[in-house]
């Protein structure tokens, strides 16, 4: 062990989004910090933010029926709807800013228009639909929703999940154009590229293998180089742990208060990528269905569209998966290890809690390849085994945890950042939407952890996020001018002309 210590103002674990996301807006905030980097992989965007492990939507909450619920008075709360699709007009308004001040290029190597559109079969679930649509059509955020329950308008919209369709089930689906595909592999490509242009020290094959407070207040960091074997101590004033399904374990090393009581369930996905491209080329939507009883929202099925490597690709699920992996190269000791005297119960409480999701999972590892295929003619009704392929996509822990509204050991599905009493050290756990609220979310970071900066810096995050601050729902005017600006910026204004 190298007994020189490297000083840093600060440390991001994890070359994923998240990082990526934070040392770029901090890059903009104070140039002239120290920011050093720790990557386990030999590159970046290589876990959870790699094109194909992920859904690459764009999660603006034009298309995801977990987003808005119905209420025991038959209404629609739509109120986490608009809170997404704000926070990924925040992401949308950074993206440009970098774009326009020409710290990255060509935006169509990550993100795509595309429309986003919900499908339901029954009548039930298309009586929910149509109040979906009537509750978020009325809000300027979802301005161009259209809804149809009209077979021959539905063959326009979605040609191929028409075809051959012989149910009398009815159907409806609603559809807006401003949707997007994003390729999140890329676009964390593109920002450490920016980053090592900005003097950021970027380290592949480092694992981080503790964290422990110094006496002056600032963390200590025991690094091992994954090529040589030589391990370093780094120290920081501040600390982001962004290692996906990794931060849980980090977390708990860094001993922090904050970090108790808080345990992980790991969840695969896979999915089936199709490789006919007559049938790629019949489809150009995602298409979301809703989630079966008792699965997790992050299993809800939807057909996509993608566009990777500059080629049109199909795929549909996700099916879950089950591995005790916290992340897909991870180890199969992460959940067991991951298991404190602090946490124990309430990991416990969780199992005890979650039986259906336990019964659920176990039937979909279960699944073979037809009946997957069953599941795909729900949406393809022609749907032939030989054009599909499976791929296993990524890892995502769900966070466990006590809470006020569920009690002991409640499964957390969304996304939550734990930071420390004096913000110098912030760990961000869960799962979806995740990277499409990378920038709301890390703003939310520096918030927490630089409070004593925020008035200085508020000039600067206003001119690269001209609605921070601001509703853009209870601000049409800004709403429109700030949609123009992005379209614009991020090429979303022109037609899609790709390799199919």
């Amino acid at each position: 062990m190298s007994n020189r210590q490297m000083q840093t103002d600060v440390i991001l674990i994890g070359a994923g989004i998240m990082s990526a996301t934070l040392g770029s807006l901090l890059k903009e905030l104070v140039p002239d910090w120290k920011i050093t980097v720790f990557e386990k992989l030999s590159k970046a965007g290589e876990e959870s933010s790699n094109e194909w492990n992920n859904a690459g939507t764009g999660h603006a909450a034009l298309c995801e029926l977990n987003y808005t619920s119905e209420k025991k008075d038959g209404s629609i709360d739509i109120s986490k709807a608009i809170k997404i699709n704000e926070q990924f007009q925040v992401s949308m308004q950074f993206w440009a800013h970098l774009v326009n001040s020409k710290l990255i290029r060509n935006p169509q190597d990550f993100i795509m228009p595309l429309p986003h559109m919900s499908m339901v079969q029954g009548e039930k679930n298309v009586a929910f639909l149509k109040k979906r649509f009537e509750a978020m059509s009325q809000n300027p955020l979802f301005q161009g929703m259209e809804f149809s329950d009209d077979p021959e308008k539905l063959k326009e919209w979605i040609p191929l999940v028409m075809e051959g369709r012989t149910s009398n089930e009815p159907i409806a689906a609603t559809k807006i154009d401003t949707g997007t595909d994003v390729n999140f592999g890329a676009l964390t490509r593109m920002l450490f590229d920016h980053l090592k242009a900005q003097n950021v020290e970027v380290n592949y094959e480092h694992s981080v293998e503790d964290i422990k407070r110094a006496s002056d207040g600032s963390w200590e960091l025991k690094v091992k180089n994954l090529k040589n074997g030589i391990v370093q101590r780094h120290k920081a004033k501040f600390v982001f742990i962004g290692g996906g399904g990794g931060s849980l374990h980090l977390l708990q090393k860094s001993g922090i208060p904050e970090g108790k009581r808080i345990g992980g369930f790991p969840v695969s996905g896979i999915f089936m990528v199709c490789k006919n491209p007559e049938i790629v080329a019949k489809h150009h939507a995602k298409v979301y269905g809703k989630a079966k009883v008792g699965a997790p929202p992050m299993s809800v099925p939807h057909l996509d569209t993608r566009y990777i490597d500059g080629k049109k690709s199909l795929l549909f699920g996700p099916f879950a998966g089950f591995s005790p992996k916290f992340l897909k190269t991870g180890s199969m000791f992460d959940l067991i290890t991951s298991v404190k005297p602090n946490n124990v119960l309430t990991m416990l409480a969780a199992g005890a809690k979650e039986m259906a999701l336990t019964k659920y999972l176990i039937q979909q590892v279960m699944l073979s390849k037809e009946q997957r295929m069953a599941e795909l003619r729900e949406f393809i009704p022609n749907a032939k085994s030989e054009d599909w392929d499976l791929v296993v996509a990524g890892q995502r822990v769900q966070v466990i945890k006590d809470t006020e509204a569920g009690g002991k050991g409640t499964l957390q599905f969304g996304t939550e950042v734990i930071t420390s009493a004096d913000g110098s050290i912030a760990a961000l756990l869960g799962a979806s939407p995740g990277a499409s609220t990378a920038v709301s979310v890390m703003l939310e970071v520096i918030k927490k952890c630089f409070p004593q900066h925020m008035n200085e810096w508020e000039a600067k995050i206003k001119e690269m996020i001209p609605s921070y601050g601001v509703s853009l729902m209870d601000n049409p005017e800004l709403l429109h001018e700030i949609h123009s600006y992005t379209a614009k910026a991020l090429g979303l204004d022109k037609k899609v002309a790709v390799a199919r």
